[in-house]
């Protein structure tokens, strides 16, 4: 999908009064970046310590009762290509997964609305229907989502030479190694020299992330002209003479 879950997951969050403004525009600008930059190591750990803080003492039923307006959201920003690969590998009698570092809900959810088989997520400890805030199994981000991968095929019967895996990040270089049919889509820079180097088969059709920062470039510059005529505004008040009421005759 174009961007992250986690930024639909906030709005989600904010509709329904469980997250601060604030901690929304947060969100916002984490999204941006990821867009721009990819993801990180230490911009993942940073949001999966984040949530783990903001779900801690939650009930289960409150956040699922986020999903419509989350699926809402996400969606749209399926690309549609991409969905035709993965039905094209149903209809040759392959089984599809998502395999994320996203929740084990998220991911079962989106799974169980495309029709695919299953999904695989990172899973948070719940005691008596409450969020604790701490880690409920291992976390599906680079080595985690490849070991996730093979606990699964191993559960399932499935060969993983005769399988395919996507992605877009290095990250999810050791999943991509685990198959034997690894694609890289809209790949990040190293992914895409290591696409190049180990001669895999690449996809591209995202033009969203030219169209975001040149869509950026002119938000940064609508935002400081803003804030330049509002300092002059602030500025002009302050040297400005008091208005002196006329006198009447």
């Amino acid at each position: 999908m174009a961007g992250s879950s986690g930024m639909h997951w906030a709005r989600a969050a904010h509709r329904s009064g469980l997250l601060p403004r604030r901690q929304l525009w947060a969100d916002a600008w984490a999204n941006v970046m990821f867009r721009l930059q990819g993801s990180t190591d230490e911009g993942t750990e940073k949001v999966r310590d984040r949530v783990g803080a903001w779900i801690e003492g939650r009930r289960v039923t409150d956040l699922d009762r986020l999903s419509p307006l989350v699926l809402s959201g996400v969606l749209p920003r399926l690309y549609p290509q991409m969905l035709g690969v993965a039905y094209e590998h149903q209809d040759a009698g392959r089984r599809v997964y998502i395999v994320t570092a996203a929740s084990q809900e998220m991911a079962a959810l989106l799974a169980h609305v495309l029709g695919f088989e299953g999904g695989i997520g990172s899973r948070s400890e719940v005691v008596d229907g409450v969020y604790t805030g701490r880690a409920g199994g291992p976390f599906t981000y680079r080595e985690g989502k490849a070991q996730a991968l093979r606990a699964l095929a191993a559960e399932e019967g499935i060969d993983l030479s005769a399988s395919w895996a996507y992605s877009d990040s290095e990250s999810d270089l050791p999943m991509l190694r685990a198959v034997g049919h690894p694609v890289a889509v809209n790949p990040d820079t190293v992914l895409a020299r290591v696409a190049r180097e180990e001669g895999w088969a690449v996809m591209r059709f995202d033009t969203l992330g030219r169209r975001l920062k040149a869509a950026g470039a002119l938000a940064l510059a609508a935002l400081v002209g803003t804030a330049g005529h509002s300092a002059a505004r602030r500025a002009a008040a302050r040297v400005a003479p008091p208005k002196v009421p006329a006198r009447r005759r």
